[in-house]
């Protein structure tokens, strides 16, 4: 399995927003959504604050590949459906947005968000 680099965690990672372009089953990318994403690790996760029902979220669901773009990184991703690192995940979404509104945060890190986590895995 692809990895990420460390100058492309470090660059995305830093990054306040990515733009997410789920592949629709023919094969093209969908318009891209922007979106919050954090880094834990050698790993980088994003959410769908509004939960699996989001559009683009059903997207990722089809074919969980897509395309993304964030500090100056363009990149084919996997989409791994995940809740293995669910505390861990809100703890850097409370860390690195921290200078939101509570109730943003709260939003971001509620089950319904929580339940919509995807890994971004390089292809």
């Amino acid at each position: 399995m692809a990895r990420w680099t460390s100058d492309e965690l470090s660059q995305i990672g830093a990054a306040e927003e990515l733009e997410i372009s789920p592949v629709r089953g023919d094969g093209t990318l969908r318009r891209p959504v922007t979106i919050w994403v954090v880094r834990h690790g050698d790993d980088l996760y994003v959410r769908s604050v509004n939960g699996r029902g989001s559009s683009w979220f059903r997207g990722a669901e089809v074919g969980h590949e897509g395309h993304v773009r964030a500090g100056g990184v363009d990149k084919d991703v996997v989409l791994v459906e995940t809740d293995d690192v669910n505390d861990e995940v809100d703890a850097e979404y409370r860390t690195k947005y921290h200078r939101y509104a509570a109730s943003i945060i709260d939003h971001i890190t509620s089950q319904e968000a929580r339940a919509a986590t995807l890994k971004l895995v390089p292809r």
